[in-house]
């Protein structure tokens, strides 16, 4: 599938900007958070990665509203995305189920459903990690997950693609 040719350049340029503006407006909301926050409980983590969650067990403040409040903004910004990944597959397998030989779907199909198994496995386990309950309480878990959500996923992607 041409995307620039289905969609026009304009459109492509239009949600690669969206997409930039939107991670780097998360990330400047995320690292304006953790700034703030008092550390009381030292500065080292039991993480491979710096992970908000852990940073927000080293705080020595009162953290649920802060926390509340990125996670609506996260779950907004999760829920547009998914809207938008949905809406792009189902237009993808429309113009894949056009295709006249059925070669040609076959092909087009092998292509997409990894790329849709990686978004799988990116989007289920990310969710897990940011709103699993708190009764939940691993550091090795949280280090498997990380790795799944961070590590896998663009591995996978450059072997498929």
């Amino acid at each position: 599938l041409h995307y620039g040719t289905l969609l026009g350049s304009r459109a492509c340029v239009h949600m690669a900007a969206a997409a930039w503006a939107t991670g780097f407006l998360n990330a400047l909301l995320h690292t304006a958070n953790t700034f703030s926050l008092p550390l009381c409980k030292g500065n080292a983590l039991d993480q491979f990665f710096c992970e908000i969650p852990q940073i927000l067990k080293l705080s020595c403040s009162n953290s649920y509203l802060r926390e509340l409040g990125l996670l609506v903004i996260n779950l907004l910004a999760v829920f547009g995305c998914f809207i938008f990944i949905l809406f792009s597959y189902v237009q993808i397998f429309r113009a894949v189920l056009r295709i006249p030989s059925e070669q040609g779907r076959h092909k087009a199909f092998a292509t997409c459903l990894p790329h849709l198994a990686v978004v799988s496995l990116f989007v289920s386990t990310a969710m897990f990690a940011y709103v699993k309950p708190p009764s939940i309480l691993s550091p090795s878990l949280d280090l498997v997950v990380s790795v799944l959500y961070s590590v896998v996923p663009p591995i996978v992607l450059s072997k498929v693609t």
